[in-house]
C-alpha cells in the first residue's frame, strides 16, 4: 500500500528540465505513484525493535553502511597532511562590521597534492560565532563584488571537454550569486559563512576518478561500493571542518552544513558521515538526497544514475526502475542525523525534486528523534505554501522553484537560532 501519510496535492504547474532524453517521461501524478512500504528505521536487519537511544547507534551503524555500500558508495579515512595558506585578509569588511578571507587548503597524501580555496565571511565581534558551510556552484567570486576574491581557475560543472576555454570562469561571473548566499544578512543575525566551489573539490563529470580528491587515492582499486562524486564533494566538506576547528573565529560546535541541488545531497552526506556538523541542512536535493525514492515523482532513480553515472556508487545503478528493492529509502538518511536538528526545503514548482516526497521523508524520520525524547517534524500534513514548520526537523515548502533564495536563507537563521 501507498505510504501511510497522505497529503494533498499542492499545485498543478509545469516544470520541465532540459535534456530528458526521449526515453523518459517524469510522472507528476500523485495517482501514478505506486504503492509502496518504507522500511523500518527503527527495525533492525535480523528484525529487532529498537527502543532506546543505545539500541540506535547499533542501528544507525547498520543504515549507514547499507547507504555507503548501495548509494553514495565508501569514502577513505583522511590519513594525509592539511595545510592552509591565507591568500588575503580584509579585517574591515562591510566598513568594520565584518572580516572576509581567503583561504588555500592543500591536501597532501603520499606524493600528490591538491588544493581548494575557501571564502570565509564572520562578524568581528571579538567572539567565536557559529557558523554555515555549504559548496558553491560557480567559484568564489561569484560571491563577491569585488577583485579581492580571485577567478577560480578550475573549471566550472559538467565539463566533458576539458579543453574549451568558454567553460572557463571569468569576470562575467563575478557577484552574481550574493543573492544565493546573502553574507549581510547572515552575518547581521550574528553568523559566519564558509564556502568553496564544488568543482574544485571533484569535477562534475565523468572523468574516471582520476582528479579531485579521488586523485590522493590512486591505490584504491574501484569496485561497485566505492566512492561517487557527492561522497566526494561530502569528504571534502569534512576537510573544510577540519581547518575550522583550527580557526579562533569559528565556534566548531556550531557548524552547519548546507547545500542545494545535488550540492544538497552531498550535505546531507557529509552530516550522514561526519557528526560534527551540528545541524544540516537540504535545499531543493531531491532524488538521492531528501526524496523519498520508492515514490518514483519526477526525478527517479534510473534517471538520475543514467544522467550522472559518476555521482553515486555502481551499485545504486542496480536499483535503476527497482526503487521497492532498495534496503533503505532517503527517509532513513533524514535519521542518520538524530539527536542533531535537520532542515528540508523544496520549491513548489521545482515537482523534479519531489516536495512531497522530501516532507514525507521528514514525517518517517520522525521516530528516531521521539527515541530521544525530540519532537521530529511537528506535523503529518504538508504544511502551506511559505509557512515553514520547525522542530528538530525543520521543513518549508515555498513559492517558486529551483534554487536557493533569500526566504530559504530566513528560515535556516531562524532554525538555527532555535537550535543554537
Amino acid at each position: 500500500m501507498k505510504s501511510v501519510f497522505m497529503l494533498p496535492v499542492l499545485c498543478t504547474v509545469i516544470f520541465v528540465r532540459v535534456g530528458l532524453g526521449q526515453d523518459f517521461e517524469p510522472n507528476y501524478e500523485e495517482s501514478r505513484v505506486p504503492d509502496y512500504a518504507l522500511p523500518d528505521p527503527l527495525r533492525f536487519e535480523h528484525g529487532g525493535q529498537v527502543g532506546n537511544p543505545e539500541d540506535w547507534k547499533e542501528r544507525r551503524a547498520e543504515v549507514f553502511r547499507l547507504f555507503e555500500s548501495e548509494v553514495y558508495g565508501k569514502s577513505p579515512e583522511w590519513d594525509g597532511e592539511l595545510r592552509a595558506e591565507t591568500l588575503f585578509e580584509n579585517p574591515d569588511f562591510l566598513d568594520g562590521k565584518a572580516s572576509r578571507k581567503g583561504v588555500r587548503l592543500y591536501l597532501k597524501r603520499n606524493a600528490k597534492e591538491i588544493f581548494f580555496d575557501v571564502l570565509l565571511f564572520y562578524p568581528n565581534t571579538g567572539q567565536p560565532v557559529p557558523a554555515f558551510l555549504g559548496l558553491n556552484f560557480y567559484g568564489n567570486h561569484t560571491l563577491a563584488s569585488d577583485a579581492q576574491v580571485p577567478v577560480t581557475q578550475a573549471w566550472i560543472r559538467n565539463n566533458e571537454t576539458m579543453g574549451s576555454s568558454e567553460n572557463k570562469a571569468s569576470e562575467a561571473g563575478r557577484g552574481k550569486r550574493i543573492p544565493n548566499w546573502p553574507y549581510e544578512a547572515i552575518l547581521s543575525r550574528g553568523y559566519g559563512l564558509v564556502s568553496l566551489y564544488y568543482g574544485e573539490v571533484d569535477p562534475d563529470f565523468d572523468d574516471g576518478f582520476r582528479n579531485g580528491v579521488h586523485a590522493l587515492y590512486p591505490e584504491e582499486a574501484r569496485n561497485e561500493a566505492s566512492w561517487g562524486s557527492i561522497a566526494g564533494w561530502a569528504w571534502g566538506l569534512s576537510r573544510v571542518m577540519d581547518f575550522l576547528e583550527t580557526e579562533a573565529w569559528v565556534q566548531p560546535e556550531k557548524v552547519a552544513v548546507l547545500g542545494h541541488s545535488r550540492l544538497g545531497k552531498a550535505a546531507l552526506w557529509a552530516g550522514a558521515m561526519d557528526t560534527r556538523f551540528a545541524l544540516v541542512i537540504s535545499n531543493n536535493s531531491g532524488c538521492g538526497g531528501a526524496a523519498l525514492s520508492r515514490r518514483k515523482y519526477g526525478e527517479t532513480v534510473g534517471r538520475i544514475n543514467r544522467s550522472f553515472p559518476h555521482w553515486f556508487a555502481a551499485n545504486f545503478s542496480r536499483y535503476n526502475e527497482n526503487e521497492s528493492a532498495l534496503p533503505i529509502d532517503q527517509h532513513q538518511l533524514l535519521a542518520l542525523m538524530a539527536p542533531r536538528p535537520v532542515y528540508v526545503a523544496s520549491g513548489v514548482e521545482d515537482r523534479w525534486a519531489d516536495p512531497r516526497g522530501e516532507f514525507l521523508s521528514c514525517v518517517a524520520a520522525s521516530p528516531v528523534y521521539a527515541l530521544f525524547g525530540l519532537q521530529g517534524m511537528p506535523v503529518t500534513t504538508q504544511p502551506p505554501l511559505d509557512q515553514p514548520e520547525m522542530g528538530h526537523i525543520g521543513y518549508h515548502v515555498r513559492s517558486g522553484g529551483h534554487g536557493l533564495l533569500p526566504y530559504d536563507w530566513q528560515q535556516y537563521l531562524d532554525f538555527a537560532d532555535m537550535h543554537f
